[in-house]
């Protein structure tokens, strides 16, 4: 049995990674075009490079690389790809239905803290029937001025609830977004399948789990 965080009265989850499945397709999809644009990349190298951070960060990031401001038409064929994607293929993080219904039977209070834009967490939260677990509840990096890595964040969570950081627990799986809880001064789960990436997340502070339902065990 693991370490039960009994001070706990907040749950923030991450949404894509940890609510949603839906990395992996971004990736994908942002790997394809940019190789396009003579800027080859892989699903694996731009997770590793983007994981957890706002979206406008990433393309400040593929901009450099580019040389220049990016095309319209870069922006146009990912953000319809992915949407195309996300309707065909996204699903709920495997083991998330169970987490959330458990919680509901509990004094615990859950949010959703991301990096991504509230318009794009309005389609994945609906599509994958997780949205009604977190509506009202629900926070981006654009309500704050700095995204992950940054705290401010969570940081702006849990002042929604008026409850102090070290009574919340994140749960995250990246990078990026344990540093963020870390320097917020919240204990952190990391989720994680991949043996290298949990490897990092330990290192950053986090407890790692590689199975959604596991988290029970740290309420």
């Amino acid at each position: 049995m693991a370490t039960s965080y009994a001070n706990t009265r907040l749950v923030i989850f991450d949404c894509d990674g940890v609510l949603v499945d839906s990395e992996s397709i971004v990736c994908r999809v942002l790997a394809e075009e940019m190789t396009k644009l003579g800027m080859p990349a892989t699903a694996e190298e731009l997770d590793e490079q983007f994981s957890g951070r706002p979206a406008q960060d990433c393309i400040v990031d593929i901009e450099t690389r580019y040389g220049g401001p990016l095309p319209t038409s870069y922006f146009n064929a990912t953000e319809n790809r992915i949407r195309a994607a996300f309707h065909n293929e996204l699903e709920a993080v495997t083991g998330i239905f169970e987490v959330l219904e458990r919680l509901q039977n509990t004094d615990l209070l859950t949010c959703v803290a991301s990096s991504g834009p509230h318009a794009k967490m309005a389609i994945t939260l609906n599509k994958t029937g997780l949205w009604d677990y977190f509506a009202g509840r629900i926070f981006s990096a654009e309500d704050v001025g700095r995204g992950k890595p940054w705290p401010d964040l969570f940081l702006h969570s849990a002042r929604h609830f008026d409850i102090d950081p070290q009574h919340c627990l994140v749960v995250e799986d990246s990078i990026a977004g344990v540093k963020a809880a870390v320097a917020a001064g919240m204990p952190v789960i990391g989720y994680s399948h991949n043996g290298a990436r949990a490897r990092q997340l330990e290192a950053e502070g986090a407890r790692v789990i590689n199975d959604m339902q596991l988290l029970l065990d740290y309420l």
